[in-house]
C-alpha cells in the first residue's frame, strides 16, 4: 500500500455525497481518482480514462469499472469497496468531493474537470429535475434516516431560472453541505494544482481540442497508446459517440431518470444560461465569483486553459 501523504482535511456530508466513506479505502500506487462538481464533465472523464486504461474504445459499463465511494446511494460501503479490491485493471475511481475532503497518497493521481458555473448548473437542473420516482424515493430515504436532514428530497423547480437562484442563494448547489458546493470544490481543487499528482482539466478545452487534452491526460497517467489506435479513441470519446452508445455505458440510467442515458448524456452544450438565468441573478453569480476565486480561477473557469 502506498504511503499516506495527507489524510483528508475535512469531513463532508451532503444529501448525496459523504466523504466519510472513504475511510476504509486501499489505496493502490497507480490508482486515479477523477473528482469534479457534478455535471462537469465527470462521466466525460471516466470514459476517456477508460480507453486508456483498457487501450480500447469498446464501450464498458461505467458504473461497473470506475468505483464512487462518496455516492450514498450506492448501498453498504463495505460492498463498494469490496468490488474495487476484487478489480484487477489499473483503478479508476469517481468523487464529487472536494480535494481536501479526499486522502491524499503516493503515487494516486487525481484529475479535477471543471466547468462554468453557470454551465454546471443548468446541466445540474437537467440532471435533477427529471429523476424517475423511484431514484426520488431512495434519495428521501438516505435523507430522512440522516439526523443532519430529516426530511425527503424534494425535486427542484421546473424552471429553470428558479432553478439557477436557489443553486446561487440556496443550499442546491452543495446539497446540504456547503463544502460540496461548486465554489469549494473549484477553489480547493485550484490550490493544489501545481501538486505532481494533480491534473486540473476543463470542459471547454476538452471540447475544442479533445485530441491534445486526451493527450494531456495519457501523459499524466503514464499511458502509452499506439498511433494505430489513437483516433479511434479520440473519437470515441466524442459527445456524439458516447450519446450513441448511451446504453452500453450507463446500463442503469433507466432507474434514476426519464430517459435513461439519454437524459443524463443530454446535450454537452454550453452558454444555455444566457436565455434563462435573470439579469439580477447573473450580478449576484458575478459578486459570488469576485468573493471566492482568485482572477486567475475565475477565468479559468470561465474559459478554460486554452481560452
Amino acid at each position: 500500500m502506498p504511503e499516506l501523504i495527507r489524510s483528508p482535511m475535512r469531513d463532508v456530508r451532503s444529501r448525496l455525497f459523504e466523504s466519510a466513506r472513504w475511510a476504509g479505502y486501499q489505496a493502490r500506487a497507480d490508482d486515479i481518482i477523477i473528482a469534479t462538481y457534478p455535471k462537469c464533465g465527470t462521466t466525460w472523464m471516466q470514459r476517456i480514462v477508460s480507453m486508456l486504461v483498457f487501450k480500447s474504445a469498446d464501450p464498458q459499463p461505467i458504473q461497473d469499472i470506475s468505483p464512487w465511494p462518496d455516492m450514498r446511494l450506492r448501498g453498504p460501503i463495505e460492498a463498494v469497496l469490496a468490488e474495487a479490491e476484487a478489480q484487477t485493471h489499473r483503478r479508476f475511481f469517481k468523487s464529487h468531493l472536494p480535494y481536501d475532503a479526499l486522502p491524499v497518497y503516493e503515487g494516486v493521481k487525481l484529475i479535477h474537470v471543471a466547468r462554468d458555473g453557470r454551465d454546471a448548473a443548468m446541466s445540474f437542473h437537467n440532471h435533477q429535475s427529471n429523476y424517475t420516482p423511484d431514484a426520488i424515493q431512495r434519495m428521501s430515504e438516505v435523507s430522512l434516516t440522516d439526523p443532519k436532514f430529516l426530511t425527503p428530497f424534494t425535486p427542484p423547480s421546473a424552471d429553470a431560472a428558479d432553478y439557477f437562484h436557489e443553486w446561487l442563494c440556496g443550499d442546491e448547489d452543495g446539497l446540504g453541505d456547503p463544502h460540496a458546493s461548486f465554489f469549494h470544490i473549484e477553489a480547493s481543487f485550484w490550490a493544489a494544482r501545481d501538486e505532481p499528482n494533480v491534473l486540473l482539466v476543463h470542459y471547454n478545452d476538452l471540447k475544442a481540442d479533445r485530441a491534445g487534452e486526451m493527450r494531456r491526460i495519457a501523459e499524466f497517467l503514464e499511458i502509452d497508446i499506439s498511433a494505430e489506435l489513437w483516433p479511434e479513441l479520440v473519437d470515441a470519446a466524442s459527445f456524439e459517440a458516447m450519446k450513441l452508445q448511451g446504453e452500453k455505458l450507463l446500463p442503469g440510467a433507466a432507474g434514476s431518470w426519464d430517459d435513461g442515458a439519454g437524459r443524463f448524456l443530454f446535450k454537452g452544450t454550453n452558454g444555455r444560461w444566457q436565455d434563462v438565468v435573470r439579469p439580477e441573478d447573473l450580478a449576484t453569480y458575478d459578486a459570488k465569483v469576485n468573493v471566492a476565486f482568485s482572477p486567475d480561477l475565475a477565468r479559468w473557469l470561465e474559459v478554460g486553459r486554452l481560452g
